[in-house]
């Protein structure tokens, strides 16, 4: 196997940690990911972080509630994979991509 990642970064306009978490958890398994483990931390006052590890690499998630928006952060080793999580994300978020 080529040693390549493939990657996307992002803002979603949604910092609700609970659908966050439901939805791009979904949208994971709909894109054929393996994930290995979740974990997440919540911040005082305000503020999420989470992170799947995936056999195919990882997906982190960092909240803005003060800006209602999130930054979405995937990485992976196969791009069909990746292309699958974008193409959903964008038909459940409006979405800005990063250069």
């Amino acid at each position: 196997m080529k040693a390549e990642l493939f990657n996307l970064r992002c803002w979603v306009n949604n910092s609700d940690q609970l659908f966050l978490k439901t939805n791009l958890g979904r949208l994971l398994e709909e894109s054929e990911f393996t994930v290995l483990s979740f974990i997440d931390h919540h911040f005082n006052p305000q503020g999420y972080t989470c992170l799947w590890l995936l056999s195919e690499s990882h997906l982190a998630v960092h909240t803005y509630p003060e800006h209602s928006k999130s930054y979405v952060e995937l990485t992976s080793c196969i791009e069909f994979k990746k292309d699958n999580f974008h193409r959903a994300l964008t038909e459940l978020f409006e979405v800005s991509e990063l250069d």
